[in-house]
């Protein structure tokens, strides 16, 4: 049976027209051992009194007035506050299943320190969830029953952020929340794949993902791009690129420029290649685009891929595997 403490870390931020069903949903969690940590990050709502309603009934939830600004200095208040051996984060908007504390920490402890436990989601919305959510979602869950997550790291996040729990000191050895970087939870998944831990499989829903129109992924200036072209950029460049090898950038649509751009200020050199025969031959940033056909004659390439159809996808992946090469070492797919 699980022992070991686990703290909820949750920012919280006019959310009052959720809150309550959130909370409802972690008391009625068939664990016990937890504790939240929740901060209110300048509601304007009546989130903050909600929240004292429910601590004043169960003093497992603990409440923080955040001192800074934003989501990652209310993770940093949440964190330093806390005192479990196992860490999870929640959102305020969401809802937990009944046994997703549980089948985490069991999940967890089970596989030891090194590891991150994850658990299926579902997306709902009383509106209707949107074709980009779904597929996502079936994208996202199809990743964590295999455990393979990080295959695909540079496309899209691969951890869903409010459904992961990690050992206190894996956490800190990917330096916890201390980075001011975002979109916070990319950033996270990132250092946990860089620092090695490893996705646990599961075949359970165990979060309840809620969409609306105002929910922060959708207003927060910090998620307006959904591409996070930036944040992949970094990370490829610092941990990844072979500067030993000739980079070469799939496709001049909006998301090949965005990258070419990031490499162009960092004077990186790069190929550009590109199907579009209205764009072949052209200058795009001084850099000429060429065709597909070029890629025979570049030696030693190292691709990134900002292709976004599936099918397409597929047929560049048969094409580089055909040529004896590796995804995530010589090719990776930015979409």
């Amino acid at each position: 049976m699980q022992k070991l403490l686990i703290s909820i870390v949750m920012p919280v931020k006019n959310t009052s027209l959720f809150l309550r069903e959130c909370l409802d949903s972690i008391l009625k969690q068939t664990t016990t051992n937890w504790e939240l940590l929740a901060v209110d990050d300048g509601s304007t709502d009546n989130s903050l009194e909600i929240l004292k309603k429910y601590s004043n009934k169960d003093n497992r939830i603990k409440i923080f007035i955040n001192n800074g600004n934003g989501i990652i200095d209310a993770l940093r208040l949440a964190y330093v506050n806390s005192s479990g051996e196992l860490i999870t984060r929640m959102d305020s908007d969401d809802r937990m299943s009944e046994d997703k504390l549980s089948v985490l920490s069991a999940n967890l402890l089970d596989a030891g320190k090194g590891n991150i436990a994850v658990g299926l989601v579902n997306y709902f919305s009383e509106n209707g969830v949107g074709e980009g959510f779904k597929n996502y979602e079936n994208w996202l869950n199809g990743l964590i029953l295999k455990g393979n997550n990080f295959k695909e790291i540079y496309k899209e996040c691969v951890i869903p952020s409010p459904c992961w729990m990690v050992y206190r000191e894996d956490l800190e050895r990917c330096d916890a929340f201390n980075p001011s970087r975002y979109p916070e939870d990319y950033d996270l998944t990132f250092r946990f794949y860089l620092n090695g831990l490893k996705p646990i499989p599961c075949d359970k829903v165990l979060h309840h993902w809620r969409d609306y129109p105002t929910r922060t992924s959708r207003t927060d200036e910090h998620y307006a791009d959904n591409t996070f072209i930036e944040i992949k950029t970094h990370y490829f460049l610092t941990h990844e690129y072979n500067a030993e090898k000739n980079l070469v950038v799939w496709r001049a649509g909006g998301k090949g420029k965005a990258l070419a751009q990031l490499l162009i200020e960092q004077n990186i050199e790069f190929q550009w290649i590109c199907d579009n025969p209205k764009k072949i031959g052209k200058d795009i940033y001084d850099q000429k685009i060429l065709s597909f056909n070029e890629l025979d004659n570049i030696n030693g390439a190292q691709s990134i891929v900002t292709v976004a159809n599936p099918k397409a996808q597929l047929e560049i992946k048969k094409y580089f595997e055909d040529r004896n090469q590796v995804l995530m070492r010589d090719f990776f797919f930015f979409c």
